[in-house]
C-alpha cells in the first residue's frame, strides 16, 4: 500500500505542502528581519510594545480569573497579580525607551548565563561537536559582554539588531529546511 501510494505520487502532495509553507513562513521572516534591521530602533519599540500587550492581556485575564474563583481563600492574589502584570504594562507604555533599556540588559544577563551553561557542557562532556558547544558559549558570553558594556546608551540599537538577527535567521533556516525537504527513496 506504501509503496503504491509513493508511486502513485499521492505520498508527495503533503511533503510538496510542506515544503511550501516552510519555504513561505520562511521568506516573510526573512523580510521581516531586513525590514527590522532597516530601522532598529522602530524593531525595539514595536517589541516593547508587543511585550506590553500581552503583559496587559495577562493581566486582564489574571484579574478575571481571580474573580472567577472569588470564594477561594487566595483568589485574592489572582487579583493582586493581575493588577501588578496590567500596572507593568501600563509603565511600559508610558516609558517604552526606558522598558527597551531593561529588555537589553535582560538579554545581556540572558546571554551571559546560557553561555556559561553551554561552556560547562562542553567541557564537562567532550562528545562529538563538543567544540561547536564552547565556539557558541563564547559568543554568547561575547554577546553579553557587549550589549553590558554598552547598556544603556546602545541599549535601543542592540535590542533591534537582536530582533533583526533573530528574524533572518530563523526565516532563513526555514528556506533551507524547505530545501532539504525530499520524499523518501524506495528500495
Amino acid at each position: 500500500m506504501t509503496a503504491e501510494m509513493f508511486r502513485s505520487g499521492a505520498a508527495d502532495k503533503p511533503l510538496d505542502r510542506a515544503k511550501r509553507w516552510f519555504f513561505g513562513i520562511g521568506a516573510a521572516l526573512a523580510m521581516l528581519g531586513f525590514i527590522a534591521s532597516a530601522n532598529l530602533m522602530m524593531a525595539a519599540l514595536a517589541a516593547v510594545y508587543v511585550v506590553a500587550a500581552a503583559m496587559f492581556a495577562g493581566g486582564l485575564l489574571m484579574i478575571v480569573h481571580g474573580f472567577a474563583i472569588r470564594y477561594w481563600s487566595w483568589a485574592i492574589l489572582w487579583i493582586l497579580c493581575g493588577l501588578l502584570y496590567a500596572g507593568a504594562a501600563i509603565i511600559i507604555l508610558y516609558y517604552p525607551i526606558r522598558a527597551a533599556n531593561y529588555l537589553a540588559l535582560g538579554f545581556a544577563v540572558l546571554f551571559a548565563a546560557v553561555g556559561l551553561m553551554r561552556l560547562m557542557a562542553a567541557l564537562a562532556q567532550r562528545h562529538h561537536g563538543w567544540g561547536w558547544l564552547l565556539v557558541s558559549g563564547l559568543f554568547s558570553i561575547a554577546a553579553a559582554f557587549f550589549i553590558g558594556a554598552g547598556w544603556p546608551a546602545d541599549s535601543i540599537w542592540v535590542l533591534g539588531v537582536i530582533i533583526a538577527v533573530d528574524l533572518l535567521i530563523e526565516g532563513s533556516m526555514l528556506m533551507l529546511i524547505s530545501l532539504t525537504l525530499r520524499r523518501p527513496v524506495l528500495m
